[in-house]
């Protein structure tokens, strides 16, 4: 059986300025360094008896949660820009504020290519090439085990790819996560069926204030 668990990183400072995220390169706070603790401990217990792969954005809210899940599973984490958030253009690091008061709705068709009226902004397209070119190089990889560090809405091609989604079919699909959280994949190895297990578990951090 395939296993991958894709983890979204815990609390950003981002996340307390109540700023744009995409690429603005902010990173842990204190909690979620502590958030990151408690998933390591918890992919740990999932991961017992396998040595799994660990690959991770290479934005430093996630590059910093790949170190501290690797040095509690003794492992090295690959980093990658394919696995980034959307990129939110000339909104990156601006109050969220900023860009609600600016951004277009989405087209009734078209979403798939839709950038909102922000400049530089990332289309839904251009993200899913290059995190299904992704999770196509992960899952190549020699191990039965697969640990992705990846962002809330990236999650989202993660498991369209997961699933078999055409990119084609992506212009309005969302599954909503909260920082910090596991989902699990599987897939079986007789009837090659893929399975979402789990979606944006979060009892890893249930004791932490």
């Amino acid at each position: 059986m395939q296993t991958l668990y894709v983890v979204t990183h815990p609390q950003s400072v981002h996340h307390l300025e109540g700023r744009v995220g995409g690429w603005y390169d902010t990173p842990l706070t204190d909690r979620g360094r502590r958030q990151a603790q408690a998933i390591a401990v918890r992919l740990a217990a999932l991961c017992a008896d396998t040595t799994p792969s660990l690959t991770s954005s290479d934005l430093l809210r996630c590059h910093e949660t790949a170190e501290i899940i690797g040095r509690h599973l003794s492992l090295a984490p690959r980093l990658t820009s394919d696995l980034r958030e959307m990129s939110c253009g000339v909104a990156e690091g601006q109050p969220q504020a900023w860009l609600t008061a600016r951004r277009l709705p989405v087209p009734d068709e078209g979403g798939l290519d839709d950038t909102g009226g922000i400049e530089g902004a990332e289309t839904r397209r251009q993200t899913a090439t290059r995190i299904y070119r992704a999770m196509d190089e992960i899952i190549a990889e020699r191990a039965d085990c697969h640990i992705v560090i990846t962002h809330g809405f990236s999650l989202t091609f993660v498991l369209a790819w997961w699933i078999g989604m055409p990119i084609e079919s992506l212009g309005r699909v969302n599954f909503p996560v909260t920082s910090g959280s596991i989902t699990h994949l599987a897939e079986h190895a007789f009837w090659k069926s893929r399975t979402v297990v789990t979606l944006g578990g979060t009892s890893h951090l249930a004791d932490l204030r």
